[in-house]
């Protein structure tokens, strides 16, 4: 039986939208911990480590038993951060998945180790389509477009792909209709990627749009898309802590 991959979690306490959200109380537990009992749960054969950028998430963490790995508070991403852990680790392949992700579902986590199998991938990800015309245009929820073998063209925070001759509406009627992909921001990688990844500089157009997954696209390496069936909850505001029971 193949070795499963190591499930890396990239956590840190600075987060602009939402000030030390790990930390947030969730029913009495730190949202850090709501994860990681999740993955517990979901994906308990699997490997686990915690990447973070501080001995206050480190102490809570550990303080459960979980296996942590200091890294430098300063890198831009957290595929940086897990290209840091895994240098202790060397790992052949690793999962990311977010630490504000307290709703991860198995089937995501299979979808990705399989997806990493795909030949000429580099890395994997995740994508749902989208099932309301105003979360299409959100600019706080990432598009990706994918090419005919399933790899990523683009990804953006503007609507793609932009319909030209009719309204955005147009992508959601009817079953016969396109409908637009929303990127879930869960990865897997290839130990090869992570080396790469950890001595590049972020790109342009991750600087623009603010999304660590284009430094790949721009430097050519192969991202596989596992399109699947539901989506999942991120935590990036307050108010996402209400739409969970915990």
């Amino acid at each position: 039986m193949p070795t499963l991959p190591t499930i890396i979690v990239p956590a840190r306490l600075a987060s602009t939208r939402f000030p030390r959200k790990l930390l947030a109380d969730t029913g009495g537990m730190p949202l850090i911990l709501r994860t990681a009992q999740r993955l517990d749960k979901e994906a308990p054969e699997f490997e686990k480590f915690f990447a973070v950028d501080g001995d206050e998430l480190g102490d809570v963490l550990s303080g459960t038993g979980y296996n942590v790995i200091l890294t430098n508070p300063d890198l831009p991403s957290g595929t940086d951060r897990i290209a840091q852990a895994n240098e202790q680790l060397n790992r052949t392949e690793v999962i990311n998945v977010q630490a504000d992700e307290p709703l991860v579902k198995r089937e995501h986590i299979l979808a990705l180790a399989e997806s990493l199998q795909v030949p000429g991938a580099d890395l994997a990800t995740l994508a749902v389509p989208f099932a309301k015309v105003e979360d299409f245009l959100d600019p706080n929820q990432v598009k990706v477009v994918l090419d005919e073998q399933g790899f990523a063209l683009y990804f953006s925070r503007a609507p793609i792909p932009f319909c030209r001759d009719s309204e955005a509406e147009q992508y959601f009627l009817g079953a016969e209709s396109y409908k637009p992909l929303k990127h879930m921001g869960l990865y897997a990688y290839t130990a090869p990627f992570l080396a790469a990844f950890a001595g590049s500089k972020q790109g342009v157009l991750e600087k623009f749009e603010c999304l660590e997954q284009l430094r790949a696209t721009e430097q050519g390496f192969k991202i596989s898309v596992s399109v699947v069936s539901s989506g999942s909850i991120g935590v990036d505001h307050p108010d996402d802590l209400k739409r969970i029971e915990f």
